[in-house]
């Protein structure tokens, strides 16, 4: 890439690093190499998504501030024309999953291309963390978000009273994403991946059922690993699937039956992926892009099967999101534009283990072939999970702690 001069709008504020470890939402958890937006959350996965052997990122998130920063103190942002500091929150597994994780290597195209210094924040609770600094009257401590799905979004805007994330405003290449994946009604969030959540499975071990109902069947019994809806974007996205399926007045009877069923639900996209990449049941909850990564790495692909369960799979798109408060808000579009170029969103696309949101993104031969996607993609708009996906998950959460 040609190297250029950015020349920014400085802020005059200090920039917080409130960076932590975290397990999921992811994604894409948004899964393999994120997802699994997520499991930020997500996870978005794949998502949060990763198979294959842990890379660790140069930079290592701590809690309450890299390189023992404590909360307000300066930790890069600098003023009268020097190098500026773009803080960039996401979840852990953007930056750390079981797989070549896109966050290092984002950070560094990206400083090879601007003048300015990259820090990825990764707090613990993801979205969360900022939510409970807005409501603690706290700035957010950073520029803007990578890894928002539409669920967070809606939680943000139900839980806080004033704005967290501003709209994103003029950021190149925006055009170039595809409609469908757009979810935020009021243009803060911009979508930079997608995945589909279904079940992925060991081929050499069972052959998975066709449908939601054959999950329950006595032959799977103990088979499935999913996530804690509370804590993944993917145990998240596929409790919705199990709400679009089953309706708002019979998911929990299905989920009843599960447990019968003996399902077992772990806390984040990387501790399922990881219990089922150690054989402790042939059923995971992850996503339907998962063959890319393990083709990568010369996986057998038939440990590597896919199942849309009743031909369908749920849709987490990931966005960014610049945050109201921030400091360097012409350098977070900036960055924005930089990741909907077509050779950055292929990257993505492959080291995140997702389907990018452009039509344009450079992608390798066999993407295609590796890369699902369902027959009949499904998911919620904002407009239909506002209001209702607290109560849902609180409904879970209530009826799993009681079996």
């Amino acid at each position: 890439m040609r190297r250029r001069t950015f020349v920014s709008a400085l802020g005059t504020g200090v920039v917080v690093s409130l960076a932590g470890c975290t397990g999921d939402d992811d994604g894409s958890e948004n899964g393999n190499g994120s997802n699994g937006n997520g499991d930020g959350g997500n996870g978005n996965g794949n998502g949060g998504n990763g198979n294959g052997d842990t890379e660790t990122p140069t930079e290592t998130p701590t809690e309450n501030g890299d390189d023992g920063m404590e909360n307000g103190e300066d930790d890069g942002a600098t003023t009268n024309g020097e190098e500026s500091t773009l803080t960039v929150g996401t979840y852990s597994a953007f930056l750390d999953a079981p797989s070549i994780s896109p966050g290092e290597w984002l950070k560094e195209e990206f400083e090879s291309t601007v003048d300015a210094t990259l820090k990825w924040d990764a707090p613990e609770n993801e979205v969360n963390h900022y939510i409970e600094r807005q409501l603690a009257g706290e700035g957010s401590g950073a520029d803007m978000y990578v890894g928002l799905n539409v669920d967070q979004l809606v939680r943000v805007d139900d839980e806080l009273d004033d704005a967290l994330f501003a709209e994103a405003g003029d950021v190149a290449g925006r055009d170039q994403v595809k409609p469908g994946l757009s979810f935020d009604p009021d243009g803060r969030a911009i979508p930079y991946d997608t995945g589909y959540i279904c079940p992925v499975y060991d081929g050499t071990a069972i052959e998975a059922p066709e449908t939601f109902d054959g999950l329950l069947d006595e032959e799977y019994r103990g088979d499935l690993i999913t996530q804690d809806p509370a804590a993944s974007a993917t145990g998240r996205a596929f409790l919705l699937h199990t709400v679009h399926q089953y309706g708002a007045d019979g998911y929990l009877d299905y989920w009843a039956d599960l447990q019968d069923n003996d399902v077992r639900v772990l806390g984040s996209w990387s501790d399922a992926y990881g219990a089922w990449s150690e054989g402790e049941a042939p059923m995971v909850v992850s996503y339907s892009t998962d063959q890319v990564f393990a083709a990568g790495n010369d996986a057998n692909l038939e440990k590597h099967q896919i199942r849309f369960l009743d031909d369908e799979g749920y849709a987490n798109p990931e966005g960014m999101a610049l945050f109201s408060d921030a400091n360097e808000p012409d350098l977070a579009r900036e960055f924005m534009g930089f990741v909907l170029q077509p050779e950055i969103q292929g990257e993505i696309a492959e080291r995140n283990v997702q389907f990018p949101a452009t039509d344009n993104a450079e992608l390798s031969p066999d993407y295609d072939e590796l890369a699902h996607e369902p027959p009949e993609p499904v998911t919620f708009t904002y407009e239909e999970l506002q209001g209702s996906i607290s109560e849902w998950i609180e409904d879970w959460e209530r009826q799993f702690a009681q079996q």
